[in-house]
């Protein structure tokens, strides 16, 4: 059975793992929403990533929608007696 480590342990134990891995912050401070502000460089980074996705996601759109009239036309052409 483990036995729980004492608290002084623990805290020194966290200490040294944080010093070792060279971590600045706690890993989940990205999940929830914080006080501190975001560089406007990385906004305007994230802006720029977010327009390219939607100009990707609308040439798919658009091609597929080319496929299936271009499909549909040859189709009626087809029993057009």
């Amino acid at each position: 059975m483990k036995r729980a480590m004492p608290e002084s342990n623990h805290d020194a134990a966290v200490a040294e793992f944080i010093r070792k891995r060279g971590i600045k912050r706690c890993p989940t401070a990205c999940v929830l929403p914080t006080q501190g502000s975001i560089a406007a460089a990385d906004r305007a980074a994230l802006a720029e990533y977010a327009m390219a996705r939607d100009r990707v996601r609308q040439a798919k759109g658009a091609a597929h929608t080319q496929f299936w009239a271009a499909d549909v036309s040859s189709s009626a052409q087809k029993n057009v007696p």
